[in-house]
């Protein structure tokens, strides 16, 4: 069996997005037992899909770690002012006054008193610290909510964008195009969804190595044997959607410089595939 051919036949994609046949289902899953390369294509597949899901998630502010800090500093140093001031408050200086003798009942009843309105201040002072803290402690958990539900908001779209994607991939308007690797990068694979009524094209990044730095990967027809931009690609949940192409007989990838470039770096050439 040509392994290689049947990986690149878009079985495995079919599969992990839900779209296979019963009967497809149960050849890939027996294949995999089988043979290796074909498990390892499925598992690369599924991890590269989870990673362009998960890719664009917006991590909390930079800003939020320094302002829970700013906010706790500026409490402990409130906090401390207000102790002081409290201790300060508990310490009454004795004017001089004549000399008054008392019973010991009396004494006592001073003695209680004194240490009661002592004992009073200093839980007064503590459960003040504790409600402070306890505000602080609720401000953050407020903040972190806000950022889960943020996060939450952006995986809920790209859902929607995988699931809408997947609709246009079961299109029978949809004529798929399979580009395998070119020779010498064999494992990498990327599929071209072009729509025959609209000449919308959309591409499936399905295996392509991450770009360097200052790099993008760019969409090639080729027309009347000329290849004609077709858009850089970005990253996106599911399909990246392209430039109208009319006509092609052949899409191609190319690693550009960020933007894309005018004319395809033929030595940077990653997969192509001809049109029917």
């Amino acid at each position: 069996m040509n392994t290689q051919e049947y990986i690149q036949n878009g079985i495995i994609e079919s599969y992990v997005l839900g779209m296979a046949s019963s009967a497809e289902a149960a050849e890939l899953e027996q294949l995999c037992l089988r043979y290796p390369e074909i498990k390892q294509a499925l598992t690369d597949f599924e991890l590269a899909l989870e990673a362009k899901a998960l890719s664009n998630a917006v991590a909390p502010p930079p800003q939020l770690k320094q302002q829970i800090f700013s906010a706790l500093q500026s409490e402990f140093v409130d906090e401390k002012n207000n102790n002081a001031e409290n201790s300060k408050a508990l310490i009454t200086p004795l004017n001089e006054t004549p000399v008054v003798k008392i019973n010991q009942t009396s004494r006592f009843l001073a003695a209680a008193s004194i240490i009661l309105l002592v004992i009073s201040g200093g839980m007064n002072i503590y459960f003040y610290s504790k409600f402070k803290e306890t505000t602080l402690q609720y401000q953050a958990l407020v903040l972190e909510k806000n950022t889960l539900q943020a996060n939450n908001q952006i995986m809920q779209t790209k859902s929607l964008d995988l699931y809408n994607s997947m609709q246009m991939m079961t299109s029978p308007h949809m004529l798929k195009v399979s580009m395998p690797g070119i020779a010498g990068k064999e494992a990498n694979y990327a599929t071209v969804f072009w729509d025959m009524d609209t000449k919308d094209v959309y591409i499936l990044p399905n295996k392509l190595p991450l770009p360097a730095n200052g790099k993008q990967y760019q969409l090639w027809a080729i027309v009347d044997g000329k290849p004609v931009d077709a858009g850089v690609i970005n990253d996106c949940a599911g399909l990246c959607k392209m430039k109208n192409i009319p006509s092609a007989s052949m899409f191609a990838i190319t690693l550009e410089k960020s933007g894309g470039s005018a004319t395809p770096t033929l030595s940077e050439m990653y997969v192509a595939g001809k049109v029917g």
